[in-house]
């Protein structure tokens, strides 16, 4: 096993011809995927990894540095993709993994068939004639709580990102992953993610883009999957799923599995 697969814990599951990488967002690690994955081994090569910052991961791995920016988890994308001799995949992100993923095929567009973007938003903070869903102050007041207790704020956290019931397994699921996270690393990457501003870089993907969201989302409202079509610079599609919550493919499997197969299946149809 190379470097930068012991690192991320990289899995490989399945034997298909055709590769599927699939990206966790913030907070939780690879077994996000868990309800996805036996619909794919028998098709598909499936590669699972951690992003580094994870509770999975070594923490004295996370570089403050090189993740002061979402680049840096982008060229960690290409790193294993290279290290596994991976020509080209279908890449389905989560949350800040799947505009990882669009950073990453800017980069290296050759690598990748399509990006199949779940909860994805490329700025969270509100501006003029843009709806992120959030102010400068609603975000300070979150960082403080997570500096304060952090442990108090990941049972907080946990059930308004997932949605739904705070005795549900899905809550219950992230607020174990989220709380595996080393605090000041948690607190650094949700910075990062939430300050972020990646609107800019939308033209530049060329990769065609398969957008799915929640309907009720605590993070990305479901303005913004439409602000992700039009902006795009390749060819897009967007579902939006009767779901409630951050973490639809945790938090209700039954709905969200058939939607991702469908889009992971087909690609768009384009008129010529």
């Amino acid at each position: 096993m190379g470097i930068v697969e012991e690192a991320h814990n990289v899995k490989i599951l399945g034997t298909g011809d055709r590769t599927i990488v699939l990206a966790h967002g913030f907070g939780t690690d690879q077994s996000v995927w868990k309800h996805l994955v036996p619909h794919l081994v028998d098709d598909y090569k499936v590669v699972l990894f951690d992003n580094m910052g994870a509770g999975t991961t070594n923490p004295d791995y996370f570089d403050f540095e090189r993740y002061s920016t979402l680049e840096g988890y982008a060229y960690d994308v290409i790193a294993i993709l290279e290290e596994l001799q991976i020509p080209r995949c279908i890449y389905v992100g989560h949350s800040v993994s799947a505009m990882i993923g669009a950073i990453a095929s800017v980069a290296r567009p050759d690598l990748f068939t399509k990006l199949v973007a779940v909860s994805g938003s490329p700025r969270y903070l509100n501006d003029v004639d843009y709806y992120g869903g959030f102010e400068q102050e609603d975000l300070d007041q979150l960082f403080e709580a997570m500096r304060s207790n952090y442990k108090a704020w990941c049972s907080g956290f946990a059930p308004l990102a997932v949605g739904g019931d705070m005795e549900s397994v899905a809550v219950q699921e992230f607020s174990r992953t989220l709380f595996n996270m080393r605090p000041d690393i948690a607190l650094s990457v949700l910075q990062i993610i939430f300050q972020s501003d990646l609107r800019h870089m939308l033209p530049h993907v060329t990769v065609p883009c398969h957008i799915i969201q929640s309907m009720k989302d605590l993070a990305v409202p479901v303005v913004v999957s439409e602000y992700l079509h039009q902006n795009l610079g390749s060819e897009s599609i967007v579902e939006v799923m009767s779901t409630d919550g951050h973490l639809p493919q945790l938090s209700s499997p039954d709905v969200v599995i058939p939607v991702l197969l469908r889009h992971i299946h087909y690609d768009i149809a384009v008129d010529k």
